[in-house]
């Protein structure tokens, strides 16, 4: 399993993926982002699923690069339709061989850029049949691998109108819940930003010692919180009057 999450906001995109690799009762670490292109046509790949399908296909997409003689994709709606091109052929090469072997053919990847001819940054979702969908303003942020559990403070507390340096808090904790709840993800992370209005890329590795003190803060916060949240009506019914303890914000 794995969490890798972009996010797309007014100020550009987000990327964050983790690095641990599980293979029954082994554990490993893997960068689990790949930045394509060059200079400023760049554009990053997370993936979630087989690694040798992963793997293959992003060296047919390379292949795919390497034949346009220097020259990048014009748009990201060109580079999503080339890496989906070089998915259905590795499904068309891999899939029954794999099946056989009882693996399910599960890639999954999240692509995002700005390339020549875009107007915006643009992020996009592809399934393993080499379908997609794109990020909306409605829904800023994108998952793939175990989502279940970082999906609720993102979509509480994220819109995209948050600034950057708030994202990139709520993209950590998205990770942080996840990787406290499932032993599949873990420690470490690798996180992208792209900034829209100046065209750059910043990228960023970070270990399970690096962010303690985020991590100890938003344990502690959390709790506190909960302490200080307004009575319900349940209090009355269910809580002798003798545990009670008076709500700090009344006081």
């Amino acid at each position: 399993m794995t969490y890798c999450l972009g996010i797309k906001t007014r100020d550009g995109l987000i990327g964050l993926s983790d690095g641990r690799i599980t293979s029954g009762s082994q554990l490993s670490s893997a960068r689990k982002v790949t930045m394509v292109g060059s200079d400023g046509d760049r554009f990053f790949i997370m993936n979630s699923g087989l690694r040798s399908v992963r793997d293959k296909t992003l060296a047919y997409l390379r292949r795919d690069m390497s034949k346009r003689r220097g020259e990048s994709y014009s748009t990201m709606l060109d580079a999503v339709s080339a890496f989906t091109a070089c998915l259905r052929q590795v499904a068309t090469e891999d899939r029954e061989s794999l099946e056989a072997s009882k693996l399910h053919f599960n890639l999954h990847a999240i692509i995002g850029g700005q390339l020549a001819e875009d107007r915006e940054p643009y992020m996009f979702l592809v399934y393993p049949e080499g379908n997609w969908i794109e990020v909306d303003e409605r829904t800023p942020y994108l998952s793939i691998g175990a989502t279940a559990y970082g999906k609720p403070i993102l979509d509480r507390a994220l819109t995209y109108q948050t600034d950057m340096q708030t994202a990139l808090k709520l993209a950590y904790l998205s990770f942080d819940s996840t990787r406290f709840s499932t032993n599949d993800v873990g420690f470490p992370i690798d996180m992208v930003s792209y900034h829209a209005e100046k065209r750059t890329w910043r990228e960023s590795h970070y270990d399970y010692d690096d962010l303690g003190e985020q991590r100890q803060w938003w344990n502690r916060n959390l709790t506190e919180l909960a302490r200080r949240m307004p009575d319900g009506p349940w209090v009355e019914t269910l809580v002798p009057e003798s545990l009670r303890t008076r709500n700090p914000i009344s006081e």
